[in-house]
C-alpha cells in the first residue's frame, strides 16, 4: 500500500467486521530512537490462539468472502521492509491489539496519507463507535476524540456527510501542524 493510512484504514475495518465499538489509534514517531510505532487496540470478539497464529498469513482468512486476507500480511512486509515488525495479540472477548514499529528514517517508508479520510471512512458506518486517533511526533500531539464530538454535536449524527468532511479536514489540519505546516 501507498500509505500508512491505508493499513490502519484496513485494521479499523477488520476491527469493526469484530463488532469493535471501542478503537484506539496511536501514531508516535520517536526520532531520537529512529522509531516510528503504530498502534491500533479495540474491543472487539478477539481471536482464539490458532486464528491469531495464522493472522499474519497471506492465506487466511476468516471471511467467507474471499480465500485471502491480504490486509496484515501487507502490514507485516511493509514494516518488515522498513527495518520493524507487526506484533499482535488478542483474546476472544477482549479484542486485538497491532502493533507495528518501523525505521523513521527507513528510505522505504510510506507516508503516513490522508488520515482524516481514514478515520471519516470509519466513522461513516451505522453502527456508532468511540474512535480515538493520538498522534505523537517529537514534542508535538494532537487527539481527535469521536466521543468528544458527538458530545459538541448532541443529536446530529457522526456519519452525516458534513460531520464527516469536517472530520476529515479537522484531522488532516492537525496532523500537518505537528509537521509545522498549516494543513488545508
Amino acid at each position: 500500500m501507498e500509505e500508512l493510512a491505508l493499513h490502519i484504514l484496513d485494521l479499523l475495518e477488520n476491527a469493526l467486521a469484530a463488532g469493535a465499538r471501542r478503537i484506539f489509534i496511536t501514531v508516535e514517531e520517536d526520532a531520537g530512537r529512529d522509531l516510528l510505532t503504530i498502534e491500533v487496540r479495540d474491543d472487539g470478539r478477539g481471536m482464539e490462539a490458532e486464528a491469531l497464529q495464522k493472522a499474519l498469513d497471506p492465506f487466511y482468512t476468516t471471511r467467507a468472502t474471499r480465500k485471502a486476507g491480504l490486509g496484515l500480511s501487507l502490514f507485516q512486509a511493509t514494516a518488515a521492509q522498513c527495518g520493524g515488525n507487526v506484533a499482535l495479540e488478542s483474546r476472544p472477548g477482549q479484542g486485538t491489539r497491532v502493533v507495528a514499529t518501523m525505521q523513521l528514517s527507513h528510505p522505504d517508508l510510506p507516508p503516513l496519507g490522508d488520515m482524516g479520510a481514514t478515520i471519516a471512512a470509519a466513522l461513516s458506518r451505522e453502527e456508532p463507535v468511540e474512535l480515538v486517533y493520538y498522534h505523537r511526533r517529537g514534542q508535538k500531539e494532537f487527539k481527535f476524540s469521536s466521543t468528544w464530538l458527538q458530545l459538541h454535536l448532541g443529536e446530529i449524527p457522526l456519519n452525516c456527510g458534513p460531520v464527516l468532511d469536517w472530520v476529515q479536514r479537522y484531522i488532516n489540519k492537525g496532523v500537518a501542524e505537528l509537521y509545522g505546516g498549516e494543513g488545508k
